[in-house]
């Protein structure tokens, strides 16, 4: 039994125009804490991460990024946020595009995309923000925005001009030192703000000691640590690093590394930073310029002995890539280092947030375990999140999701490559099973694809989930389609790598758990079995229409992820609670039209196909409360099939029983 303090409720609360919360408790009282965050990196500023990897000797990277043109674009940056996050940088930064709208709600807007970064990908982010074309009020503005959106670090810069020549602008900055002494002088100490360094001097400078000293005059307005522009050798950054120290800069220095990795990127960036390329590089990339993998695989060597030296060197606390958007040459470069560390252990059993209002959250609903940047957008609103334990929530007041379109939540892959997965003709149910099993499987379909997502499950198999797969494999052949399941623990070490999360020391717990969609046929004979094994299982069945048949309690959530850990609470971070399973089901079903029917004709098979699922079929959760003992779940199934494979005698004798 799970140790549940009763003075630790939650309920998610709007406030109304008054500021009064809905819930009737205040914001203070609302938001008490039962558990110790797990991860101070989660509440910790930047700047104070950066203190304690300095003071613990443990190197970090971070990674910049820039807006992309297009919205598939933008689709494919966030599920590279998603793969390059895994392997732990301390941050990253977007950069600033003021021909490119950046303060806008455009889904490839800077401010959007480093927005969705922070809240939807978990990463630490920075905004860079330039003066650039800009007034005072109009940077305010941005800045308001920013802080809204949960973003909490800027790059304060003054930008390249837009034409030849820098354009003052009227009631704006023309250096980056009077934007940083705005941001403090508006925003107090809010941001921490990061600005940028020139190891051979800026190229407007009038020298190279008199860019030092503009650079101290941005350090003392308030910054707290420095980028620089990219070099090509580690001389180069370790003189300007021992310069600045000189004239009495204290912040963090961080370099800016740019593995080459082709021969025209390499000549535009070196064009648009004004820098020379040193010969003995040149002479060793114009003879393969243009294989551009023998250029990436020489520029990773580069950039894996320039790093090593500054890192040896001991003035090098953190490491910065600037990435062009791609991965490949920096995740090898970082490997090559050790600095890549990919940690199989989550500090929870979901993906978190970076937004600051969300920092104390660490319970969440089973059922959008897929699907967690949706999750986000629907509880994006609240101004309390549950701590220690979701409580007895009435009324949790989900968002409605109707923006399926948006970047963040769309499938990673295109409609082409759906319809090759999924099948560009349905016969009928069965080859709905058959993209199911194969999804489990891992098995190519009839037309020779892997089946690499579902609309709920927009990546492959977790590996929790292979601890499932062959019972997997033999319900979904037969219309048992499942989206959700996790297999019981009792006692696993949290450093686990498939089932482990939270601090090191601790023991991990969960209950069998299976979520899917059946028919109604499916259904009549789920219920006949199921009371045989009341209260072991617990359950919600539920249509479109919300028709809604349960043995748990209408209020009450059951916890099915928990842990132990030294010196603290029990943690339970996830829940199946019977409120929110109702708003889920609506995004459940929707998806079933939203991802999938909306790939076909109206009126065509395939889609009247999917559509028949939609409106006939129920979506139902089990839960097993006798984690210690095999999963009955299966059994329950076979149980089910059994029944429906006897007789019809049999049947009815079940369903009077």
């Amino acid at each position: 039994m799970v140790n549940q303090r009763a003075d630790v409720g939650w309920q998610s609360s709007k406030s109304d125009s008054s500021g009064v919360s809905n819930s009737g408790e205040s914001s203070k009282e609302s938001s008490r804490c039962s558990t110790p965050v797990l991860d101070a990196d989660r509440t910790d500023r930047l700047r104070d991460k950066m203190k304690r990897r300095i003071e613990s000797g443990d190197h970090w990277f971070s990674l910049e990024f820039f807006p992309p043109r297009t919205a598939s674009g933008a689709v494919n940056l966030i599920s590279r946020f998603d793969r390059m996050g895994s392997g732990g940088p301390l941050f990253i930064d977007v950069t600033w595009h003021p021909a490119g709208d950046p303060g806008s709600d455009k889904e490839t807007s800077s401010m959007m995309i480093a927005s969705t970064a922070v809240n939807y990908c978990g990463l630490e982010s920075v905004l860079h923000l330039t003066c650039c074309n800009q007034t005072k009020e109009k940077i305010t503005a941005h800045l308001n925005k920013a802080k809204r959106l949960g973003l909490k670090n800027i790059m304060a810069l003054r930008g390249d001009p837009i034409g030849e020549d820098w354009v003052e602008e009227d009631g704006g900055f023309n250096y980056a030192t009077d934007l940083v002494k705005h941001i403090r002088c508006e925003f107090d100490d809010y941001f921490d703000i990061c600005v940028a360094g020139y190891p051979t001097g800026h190229p407007e400078a009038e020298s190279y000691d008199n860019d030092l000293r503009h650079l101290k005059e941005k350090v003392d307005a308030g910054a707290h640590f420095i980028v620089t522009q990219l070099f090509f050798r580690a001389e180069t950054f370790l003189r300007f690093v021992k310069n600045c120290r000189a004239i009495g800069i204290t912040c963090p220095i961080l370099p800016g590394i740019f593995p080459i990795q082709g021969y025209h990127s390499l000549r535009q960036l070196v064009k648009l930073s004004k820098l020379e390329v040193p010969e003995e590089i040149m002479q060793v990339i114009e003879p393969i310029k243009d294989n551009d993998a023998a250029i990436r695989s020489y520029g990773i060597q580069q950039a894996v002995e320039m790093c090593k030296v500054l890192l040896a060197s001991g003035e090098v606390p953190g490491l910065h890539f600037y990435t062009l958007n791609r991965e490949v040459a920096t995740i090898e470069v970082l490997r090559q280092l050790g600095l890549w560390a990919e940690d199989p252990r989550r500090p929870l059993p979901w993906a978190v947030s970076a937004h600051p209002k969300r920092k104390v959250e660490d319970v969440r609903p089973i059922f959008w375990a897929s699907r967690p940047k949706s999750y986000i957008y629907r509880t994006q609103d609240w101004d309390d999140f549950p701590n220690g334990r979701w409580g007895n929530s009435s009324s949790p007041a989900f968002g409605e999701l109707t923006d399926y379109y948006l970047f963040y939540l769309k499938s990673k892959s295109p409609k082409e490559a759906l319809l090759q997965m999924w099948g560009e003709e349905l016969m009928n149910e069965g080859s709905v099973y058959e993209v199911f099993t194969n999804y489990i499987t891992g098995q190519t379909n009839p037309s020779g694809h892997k089946v690499m997502c579902l609309p709920w499950n927009d990546d492959p198999l977790a590996p929790e989930t292979n601890l499932l797969k062959d019972e997997l494999e033999k319900v979904n052949r037969r219309g048992i389609l499942t989206i959700n399941s996790q297999p019981n623990i009792n006692g696993k070490p949290s450093s686990d790598p498939i089932v482990g999360w939270g601090p090191a020391g601790g023991y991990v717990f969960q209950k069998a758990y299976l979520e899917f969609f059946t028919s109604s046929e499916n259904v009549t004979a789920l219920l006949q079995v199921l009371k045989k094994y009341e209260p072991r299982v617990n359950y919600h069945i539920v249509n479109v229409q919300g028709k809604n048949i349960t043995n748990a309690h209408e209020m009450q959530p059951n916890a099915v992820t928990w842990g132990i850990f030294p010196g603290r609470e029990i943690i339970q971070p996830t829940v199946v609670d019977p409120v929110s399973f109702m708003y889920w089901k609506d995004e459940a079903f929707a998806l079933w039209i939203e991802q999938w029917a909306k790939l076909y004709e109206d009126e065509s098979p395939s889609r009247m196909i999917i559509q028949y699922i939609h409106d006939n079929y129920f979506l139902v959760n089990l839960v097993d409360n006798d984690f210690p003992l095999d999963s009955c779940l299966w059994q329950v199934i076979e149980d089910m099939f059994a029944l429906l494979d006897s007789p019809r005698e049999t049947q009815e004798e079940g369903s009077q029983s």
